[in-house]
């Protein structure tokens, strides 16, 4: 996620035509990173990625990474059914992602909060709980931040800082054509936990989805997969998965300059996906390429290291990655099904177009 970028789940319900003035998320970023023109030597890459990266003079050979991320009650999360201590280790983990996908190890946490004055009592100590065992997990230290009232909810900010040798940090602007694209982890269970949370109070046991529903509630920054990945040396660009493969993967296509083409029959479908997707007469490869908020790690890679790759991860972590395409010369993000083949460039969501 890049600093100004916000990664969401499936879209709200009740959304409504955002009307012909209304930007985009992305124009909208776009126009901020435009007006962003300040130059500063220790500046290794500002807007456009996961992270922003600033070199110290420390001599340490790490550069430092910079994320923030926002969660807003009734946008991001819903607390009818989001317990607050999941809900604080997710607030954790999302910025924790962020310095994953960079190849990075999280050290610091800054907190601001908005919080209705009704949510100041046990709410608010779950929520902290969870946010502290969280970053505690991964060697993270929450170290500051800021608290102010308001009206109603809450609003959940998160600043992260984190490290990484310098030589081994990743971008999303390193694609090359030809390279073979890989995900760390099954696609699509966030957004269907998501949904069966929705319409968990219309007789759908959520017992019967556990781990989709837990995709949801509380996800799993792969830290330990990207520290891999960039120590391999082998590994071109990448991204962490947020607002969906389909606009990720655009993004990351839009940095390098290339294009993609993914096979519907290679993404990694999680358990029960299909059963759900049924239930809720939904489409599960609908989730799987535009509901978000996976967290599983997005790269490339040179075809020529798939076997390297696949055996590193997997004799080391006991876990397999999945290759699901090829980069391209040609511009966007095309999906190949059975039945043909399809555009799916910038399908995720989006705060301001699907609200």
């Amino acid at each position: 996620m890049s600093t100004l970028d916000q990664d969401r789940s499936a879209k709200p319900e009740g959304q409504k035509d955002p009307g012909p003035d209304r930007p985009s998320e992305r124009a909208l970023i776009a126009r901020i990173r435009e007006m962003s023109v300040g130059v500063a030597d220790d500046l290794v890459f500002g807007i456009g990625d996961d992270c922003a990266v600033i070199r110290t003079d420390d001599g340490d050979g790490l550069v430092r990474l910079l994320t923030i991320d926002s969660l807003a009650d009734g946008v991001h999360f819903n607390r009818k059914w989001h317990p607050p201590f999941l809900l604080g280790r997710k607030a954790a983990a999302v910025n924790i992602s962020d310095v994953a996908a960079m190849g990075g190890r999280p050290r610091f946490a800054l907190l601001a909060m908005a919080v209705a004055p009704d949510l100041t009592g046990q709410w608010l100590d779950a929520f902290l709980e969870g946010f502290v065992a969280c970053l505690t997990e991964h060697d993270a230290v929450l170290v500051g931040g800021d608290t102010v009232s308001c009206r109603s909810g809450a609003v959940i900010t998160v600043t992260l800082i984190g490290e990484v040798e310098a030589e081994r940090v990743l971008f999303r602007n390193g694609a090359r054509v030809n390279d073979s694209i890989w995900v760390t982890g099954p696609l699509g269970g966030a957004a269907a936990g998501l949904e069966l949370c929705r319409q968990g109070g219309e007789g759908i046991s959520t017992a019967l989805w556990a781990d989709l529903v837990q995709a949801h509630l509380n996800p799993e920054p792969q830290v330990r997969i990207g520290s891999l990945l960039a120590a391999s040396r082998l590994v071109r660009s990448m991204m962490d998965l947020s607002d969906g493969l389909a606009t990720d993967l655009a993004h990351l296509c839009a940095e390098s300059g290339v294009g993609a083409e993914i096979d519907e029959k290679l993404l990694p479908e999680p358990e029960a996906l299909g059963a759900a997707a049924e239930r809720l007469q939904l489409s599960a490869l609908e989730w799987m390429i535009s509901g978000g908020e996976d967290y599983q790690l997005l790269f490339t890679a040179a075809a020529e290291h798939d076997q390297t790759l696949s055996r590193l991860i997997r004799e080391t972590t006991g876990r397999d990655i999945h290759r699901i395409g090829r980069v391209v010369e040609a511009v966007g993000v095309t999906l190949r099904t059975a039945g043909g083949s399809r555009m799916i460039d910038y399908q995720g969501y989006d705060h301001f177009q699907d609200r």
